[in-house]
Parts: C-alpha cells; structure tokens; sequence
C-alpha cells in the first residue's frame, strides 16, 4: 500500500512541530501550498479564475504557474497570470493582547504564535487568489494598519507587520474592527482572529456595523485545549493576564464550574454573532492550520457568490 499523498502536506501537520522548522513567512508558503493541493485533488475545486496573461516572475509566486517552455526556450522567468471574475478586498482583523500569548503546554504555539502563523496564511492564501489583503494589528488600542493591496510587495509587508513583537495588556477590538471597516471600503471581507476575552456586548456592536455596510464578517475564537478543559490538577493559581488578578484555588474544586463556564461563554459568543450575521468559529490550538485555513477559504468562496 503506497502512503497517502495528504501525509507530506504541511497544512495537516502539528501546528508547533511546523513552526519550528522555519520563519512565519516560510511557514506560511508551506501551509498554503498544501492546502491549494489538496483543493486542486478534490472535485470542487473552488477556483473562479481565467487565465489572462504573462508576468515576470516574483518571490513568492506558486511555482505551479512558471511556463517552463518559455524558461527553456527564452531563459525568461514567468508566471500565467489569472484574473478572478470577482476582486475581494479582505482585511485580517488579529488580536495580540497578552492573554493571547499564553499556551497550556509547551508542546503547543500560543495562541498568538498560532493566530500570527494563521494570518500569514490566510494573507497568502488570498493574494495567491489576486485578492486585495490587508492587516489590522490590536490590543488596548491599534497596533498595526495595513491598507488592503494585491500588487507586489504586500506580501513582505504583512510579513514584517507580524514580526512586530509589540503587545499591550487589554483588548478593545471595536477600534479595530472600525478601522478595518475603513480600510476595506467597498464590500468585503473581514475576519476577526481572537481568543475573544473582551466584552460581548462591544464586539456585537462593532460586526452589527460591519454587517449593516455590506461586508462579510468572520470570527475565528482561538482557544488552548487546556483553557476548554482544564485538564491540570493540584493546587493552582489562576492569573489574569491582563489585569493581574490571581486567584489561588483546588483545581478539583473548580474544574466543573469552570468548564460550565467556559460552554455558556462559548455559547453566548456563537448566538450572539449569529444574531450579528457573523460567521464564527472556535479553534483549538492543537489542530492543523489548514482546518481555519478551509474555514476562511470558504467564506471567501461566500463573499464571491
């Protein structure tokens, strides 16, 4: 029996063991080329796109789409440019409060590590589908402003723009989500990446006006396995990371509580969005990036319709 062609596809590999073999950027580049694969192996394929003409090649560009008959013949480098029947502007709304930099074990990312990793491959995945993309950076205020654009060199400056090591304490993303509102302009696209430990009612507000304008709203609630089930045991202290409250407590005494809460926090988020007209998700940090990578891929393929 010959191994399944899915086993060398970076997209279903653990999310830190990929991490560690090279940058974000590189990361990114390995994700989404195997997530297009395996797009490209199934019989809906999900590409609107018309072949149109020639351009030089760029670092970055899908090696997939290199005329290697022109290489040959011309010694010149180039790529099939495509054009969609239908442009997006999409803007990567991603939250970097400290709460997101906390993992529950070390053999997992961060929520922050992994919400970064999975913006670089949502961006990429969309500019590869000539789409305009943008980036808003945010904790207690706005962090990070990146106008949405397709033309080269967006790229490299999203890239740069999560390399931003900067983070305050709290998380206010209706700013945010305003100024991706902003940015995006005409209908798009806006997906929200956050551990969400902020209050309801303001989100609700801010993706009310998102929705109210025309654009297509995502929310991608990232979670660490630990945080859903608090799986630890013996005597803990539980701390706040943005405020600095600690709590010390029988981890046994509390696991059922804090798991009920934990549902109905989960649960208010899911009605509330729905009510909003949002899309949401929640994600664990443990599963593969091309599973939030499909979910962003489909509400893409949404916005198009």
């Amino acid at each position: 029996m010959e191994p399944s062609r899915d086993a060398n596809r970076a997209d279903l590999f653990d999310p830190k063991t990929l991490a560690a073999l090279g940058h974000i950027e590189i990361v990114a580049r390995w994700v989404v080329d195997g997530f297009i694969s395996g797009l490209h192996r199934s019989p809906r394929k999900g590409f609107s796109v018309e072949f149109a003409e020639y351009r030089p090649y760029q670092p970055g560009d899908d090696l997939r789409y290199l005329d290697w008959k022109i290489a040959a013949r011309a010694d010149r480098w180039v790529v099939k440019q495509f054009e969609e029947e239908t442009n997006l502007r999409a803007t990567i709304v991603l939250d970097v409060s400290r709460s997101m930099d906390w993992s529950g074990s070390p053999a997992r990312l961060t929520k922050l590590a992994y919400g970064e990793q999975l913006a670089a491959a949502i961006a990429l995945l969309l500019l590869r589908q000539r789409d305009a993309v943008g980036l808003v950076r945010f904790d207690s205020e706005v962090r990070t402003v990146l106008p949405p654009r397709a033309r080269t060199g967006q790229w490299r400056r999203l890239v740069a723009a999560l390399d931003d090591p900067g983070a305050g304490q709290a998380s206010y993303a209706a700013d945010a989500l305003a100024r991706a509102a902003r940015l995006v302009g005409r209908p798009g696209m806006v997906i929200l990446v956050s551990d969400l430990l902020m209050d309801v009612p303001e989100v609700e507000r801010a993706l009310r006006a998102l929705r109210a304008a025309g654009h297509d709203v995502t929310v991608l609630h990232l979670m660490d396995p630990a945080e859903r089930d608090l799986s630890l045991t013996g005597e803990a202290v539980f701390v706040d990371p943005e405020t600095g409250l600690e709590v010390p407590a029988a981890v046994a005494d509390v696991r059922d509580a804090y798991r009920a809460t934990v549902d109905a926090a989960v649960e208010e988020w899911r009605r509330t969005l729905a009510r909003a007209g949002a899309v949401y998700e929640t994600l664990s940090t443990a599963e593969p990036f091309g599973v939030p990578l499909r979910l962003a891929f489909s509400a893409r393929q949404h916005v198009l319709k």
